[in-house]
């Protein structure tokens, strides 16, 4: 294989949206090979789509664009000591509920009125369909279809999505900036690019997350393993609501008490920023260069 490939940053960003295109061109109309399969063959469809459209790029970016570790500079890396600090993560999914179903409420309430009237019509039609998809998805009540959505809605986004946001973007996002403005810019894209502007900053939040486990750890598994536990709770939340053992999945967490809401702040930004003490991460830059120094390298 070539050298790795030299090109600006940007150059490398540009490249990867190009592969993310055709692939998730590739990806819908795979998919739509299952458009006529009732839901199985929709959820088959979604989980080709999210495969071509989050797993094949990266992998097929860093073999265009690396000489070697493929697997490692797209952050499939082994945790360093203290290896503890990926049970951080998974805890942070569940402590910061409270914070981010607030935050869920705040979105969800936004008006724009005036001359944004008809953006603000469109934006909602736009997350009702998108709501009403997702409910169809997660509309299971055996254990069959539970396991079927925890691959489908949990597994595959959680690997794809890490890859391209996590691996390729913030890692690329690092080496030229601050680590926590490519945190921020990388968790604000990975919201944006699910296109449901009523739910933006609850997925922000999340992917700030995401990123600054990610970082901290320099380890995907980590990042995986809490986006696997974010949707996977979900799943197992609906599949119990619809077996009656609890009321409501969607709101489920929710609560209007502020000392619950700034509780749930205070720890989420307590244990980040204990983990970042803990951890005294390197660059991320260090541990994936961009390119080798030498030609032996």
């Amino acid at each position: 294989m070539t050298d790795n490939l030299k090109q600006s940053t940007g150059i490398r960003i540009l490249i990867f949206l190009v592969i993310l295109l055709v692939s998730g061109l590739i990806g819908v109309a795979a998919s739509a090979i299952f458009i006529f399969g009732g839901d199985t063959g929709m959820k088959i469809g979604q989980g080709i789509s999210s495969i071509f459209m989050f797993v094949v790029p990266p992998i097929v970016y860093y073999f265009i664009t690396r000489k070697e570790h493929q697997m490692r500079d797209l952050g499939l890396r082994r945790l360093s000591p203290p290896w503890w600090l990926i049970l951080i993560g998974v805890a942070l999914m569940f402590v910061s509920v409270p914070l981010s179903t607030r935050l869920t409420t705040w979105n969800e309430s936004m008006d724009f009125g005036g001359v944004f009237a008809k953006l603000e019509e469109y934006l909602k039609l736009l997350e009702d369909t998108a709501q009403a998809a997702t409910e169809k998805l997660l509309d299971v009540d055996s254990i069959g279809g539970l396991l079927f959505n925890l691959v489908v809605i949990a597994l595959i986004p959680a690997i794809g999505e890490e890859l391209t946001f996590r691996g390729v973007l913030q890692q690329s996002l690092t080496r030229k900036m601050n680590p926590h403005v490519a945190i921020i810019l990388s968790a604000a894209i990975f919201s944006f690019i699910h296109f449901q502007f009523y739910g933006f900053l609850p997925r922000m939040f999340l992917g700030l997350l995401m990123g600054y486990m990610f970082y901290i750890t320099n380890s995907l598994w980590t990042s995986m393993l809490m986006h696997f536990v974010n949707n996977g709770t979900a799943v197992v939340l609906y599949y119990l609501s619809n077996k009656g053992v609890i009321e409501d999945a969607e709101h489920f967490g929710e609560t209007a008490n502020v000392w619950i809401i700034v509780a749930s702040a205070a720890v989420t930004i307590g244990l980040i920023v204990w983990s970042w003490i803990k951890a005294q991460p390197k660059r991320q830059t260090e541990a994936a260069p961009t390119a080798p120094p030498t030609e032996n390298d």
